[in-house]
């Protein structure tokens, strides 16, 4: 259940009820609003308490020095770190020059939603100031989904007892005071004073500030105007280099209010001169304005309806994970649905996690929820990456090898981990890559970006793996000396996952090479290129323990030392903050699950009877210290037979953020976590797979505590609905004519209007496997063993 109480649950929104200081950084993240390119943390509108101030901007970042006690050759020598840049939420309020602040006076009551259908932050609070004035506070905030460059705020103050002089002073803030950085290292780098004012001006309920960084030399522009309604307002400007104010003051009679509209425009370049920054952000603010509030809020209601219509899921019997799942796909369509050429940072815009960077979460977690509910912005995501190949080629000729090696972390497209066996042997990132290129196409079937982006992305990726990689004394294609998504284990020889991985990357980069052979000439790519590729996928060693008959996670993994589970208290995890890497590398713990992901990504590469041996085994031995582990233990929790498991897990995914499972909340959401809902959801309870151009495969089956689920998932430009409940399953073609579909190995052919109902098999029940001790599911929805 969601534990902390101000937080009620219900089917489209989130509503706090009360307010908890205590949790309020948590809070700043849950109800932060994006669009992709700006993001606004739910700080309080008048700015003050806050635990974590953040305006983002997507690709505006500042670059650092990264420290090494010995330098190396290879290590990267500068980072990349979000920054916060001009405040534009800033509305501050005084009644009889009182500051509105809840920590002073009598907070009577204070709520917060996050309407999930109108995409808008609404507030409303009636306090009474030290001085005995009563008032009612009520604003609306908005990010638009449809104006990528513009953000608004409606704020009235509306005085409830007694006359009072209200002044309201609304603020650009540049340069704010940020909290000391944490020493957890999942946290960000603080960058205190990154911006260098280069423009400032004001004039009426007009005002505008310019900066650029000192190292990156990044320009941005914010700008801001205003609609006032009120009884006499009187309004006056004023700019300096980090602080652009207007300040409205009213004489208000009990019952009468002062209403404002606050329209932001925000915009950024590498190259674009001051001038042209400027007019940039003009023209976003004068389209902004002339839209006007009304419309703004129902353009953005709108592309709402539309996206729900095609993404919603719709769970019965369990109210919490129908709403999380809302909230999950809420926030990952706001992380990168505008963020067009541009990174989607695994915390999204909604704090400073990671230092703003995206890693292979991107490609793994989130494309697959956005290739199927909205395409098209996979597909900007996949040319951002792409955009950064040159950089990617770069490194991989630093690191002696052909192709491309994509950042393990990184804002721009620069490795960015000083910490080498993550930053450079987690190579399994390409292949990753390419996996998000094959979905989308297979998904799409959008033939020129294959032969064009895709083509590009599969054929350096596919060099990568025939220069990592080698064939040994017996043939086989070993991959040595590499880290997979298990971070616990570390430059390991022939990971499954990685091997895997790269095999499906390998023959895909060949087969395409072969659909599109005039692109492979302007490649360099000849038929002996594309023979080496496919003898080295088809000889990919694979390692096998015959003894435990398991897969180990990769060569010599399951003759490592066990971990002492037994002797690790409660308040030791996650591990990474107690124990040094060196003993976490050469004992038998995994970090999150890697096997087990490589079973989901390449289930046909594994039998029935070997995925259930590998998840029991695993099972026994992965402390869940990543958020990225719990949803695809959810899918195979579901594929082996554990549904309550699966049920557990996916309560995990769901509620990371909600509940603050990892305690780090604070630094913003955990948006592969979040996608991993729709993952568990329908990879895992609806048993969808899609691992070849053939019909896409279902085999549901639900947990005792959910009764019924339902979601959409796009297919060539057609849509396919999946109504799922015990008894049945319902497959209908709601856009489109036909679609071939198998459930449960039975192949059947969907017309429009021609849904087709499918019985339920029956699930056999197996023994549950156990945790390591202390380390089950968070979230317990059963007891069953099934």
């Amino acid at each position: 259940m969601i534990l902390n109480p101000c937080f009620a649950v219900e089917p489209w929104c989130i509503r706090a009820t009360s307010l908890d200081l205590d949790v309020l950084a948590q809070t700043e993240s849950v109800f932060a609003l994006s669009n992709g390119h700006i993001g606004w943390r739910a700080n309080f509108d008048e700015g003050e308490p806050s635990d974590l101030p953040g305006s983002y901007l997507n690709g505006v970042w500042e670059q650092r020095a990264l420290p090494y006690a010995e330098a190396g050759y290879g290590y990267p020598e500068s980072g990349q770190t979000v920054i916060n840049v001009t405040n534009g939420k800033l509305i501050r309020l005084l009644v009889d020059d009182e500051p509105f602040d809840v920590r002073y006076g009598e907070l009577h009551s204070h709520e917060w939603v996050l309407d999930l259908r109108a995409g808008v932050l609404r507030r409303r609070v009636e306090w009474t100031s030290p001085t005995g004035r009563t008032i009612r506070v009520s604003s609306v905030r908005l990010v638009s989904l449809v104006q990528r460059s513009v953000a608004a705020v409606s704020y009235e103050v509306e005085v409830l007892n007694g006359p009072a002089r209200i002044v309201v002073q609304s603020e650009l803030v540049a340069n704010e005071q940020l909290p000391a950085p944490s020493k957890d290292p999942r946290a960000a780098a603080a960058l205190a004073a990154s911006l260098q004012s280069e423009a400032h001006s004001c004039h009426g309920e007009w005002a505008e500030l310019v900066h650029r960084t000192f190292g990156s030399g990044l320009r941005v522009g914010c700008v801001m105007d205003h609609l006032v309604e009120g009884p006499s307002v009187q309004c006056r400007s004023e700019s300096s280099p980090d602080l652009a104010r207007v300040t409205m003051t009213a004489e208000l009679q009990p019952g009468h209010s002062l209403q404002l509209v606050k329209f932001v425009a925000y915009g950024w370049s590498s190259a674009r001169s001051l001038p042209g920054v400027r007019a940039q952000v003009a023209a976003a603010l004068t389209a902004a304005t002339t839209t006007g509030w009304a419309a703004m809020l129902a353009e953005q209601r709108a592309y709402l309806d539309d996206f729900w219509d095609r993404a919603d899921v719709e769970v019965a019997g369990d109210t919490e994970i129908q709403q999380a799942v809302r909230f999950a796909l809420f926030h990952v369509l706001q992380a990168g649905v505008r963020a067009e050429g541009k990174a989607i940072p695994a915390k999204g815009l909604t704090g400073p996690g990671y230092n703003g960077h995206t890693f292979w979460d991107s490609e793994t977690f989130v494309l697959p929820v956005l290739t199927y509910t909205s395409p098209d912005a996979a597909k900007h995501a996949l040319r951002w990456r792409h955009s950064t190949l040159p950089m990617a080629l770069e490194r991989a000729a630093q690191l002696g090898l052909r192709g491309a090696a994509f950042p393990w972390r990184t804002i721009a497209g620069a490795e960015c981990s000083s910490y080498w066996p993550a930053g450079t042997a987690a190579f399994h990132i390409s292949a990753d890559i390419a996996d998000a290129v094959i979905r989308y196409i297979r998904v799409t079937g959008d033939e020129g970006f294959e032969r064009t982006v895709g083509m590009d992305l599969l054929v350096q990726t596919a060099r990568l793996w025939r220069s990592l990689g080698h064939h040994d004394s017996a043939g086989q294609f070993r991959i040595d000396g590499v880290t997979g998504p298990d971070e616990y284990s570390a430059v390991a020889d022939n990971n499954v996952y990685t091997n895997l991985m790269a095999q499906q990357n390998l023959h895909a980069a060949a087969d395409t090479a072969g659909r599109y052979p005039d692109r492979a000439r302007e490649l360099g790519v000849d038929e002996e290129e594309t023979a080496a590729w496919r003898d080295a996928a088809e000889a990919m060693f694979v390692p096998y323990d015959d003894v435990l008959g398991i897969h180990p996670q990769a060569e010599g993994f399951t003759e490592h030392r066990d971990w002492d589970f037994t002797g690790t208290a409660a308040g030791q995890y996650p591990l990474l903050l107690h124990f040094p890497y060196f003993d976490l590398y050469r004992k038998k713990v995994t970090k999150q699950a890697d096997l087990v992901l490589a079973m989901f990504l390449r289930g046909d590469a594994f039998t029935s009877a070997q995925k259930a041996r590998n998840f029991d085994y695993y099972e026994r031995i992965t402390v869940r210290d990543s958020s990225l582990s719990a949803c695809i233990q959810s899918v195979l929790a579901a594929e082996v037979g554990h549904l309550g498991l699966a049920h557990d897990y996916l309560g995990e995914a769901a509620l990371m953020d909600l509940d603050d499972l990892e305690h780090n909340t604070r630094d913003g959401l955990h948006i592969a976590s979040l996608a991993g809902t729709w993952i568990a959801l329908v990879y895992g309870l609806g048993g969808m797979r899609h691992y070849s151009d053939a019909a896409i495969t279902f085999a549901p089956r639900l947990p005792e505590g959910i009764t019924r689920l339902t979601f959409n998932v796009f297919l060539r430009g057609q849509r396919l609905c999946v109504d799922i409940s015990h008894e049945r399953a319902r497959y209908s073609v709601v856009d489109g004519k036909q679609l071939e579909i198998v459930h449960h190995g039975q192949s059947v052919q969907i017309s429009a209007g021609e849904p087709a109902v499918l019985p339920m098999p029956l699930i056999p029940v197996r023994p549950a496997p156990a945790q390591p001790p202390g380390r089950e599911p968070a979230h317990r929805h059963s007891t069953g063993t099934n």
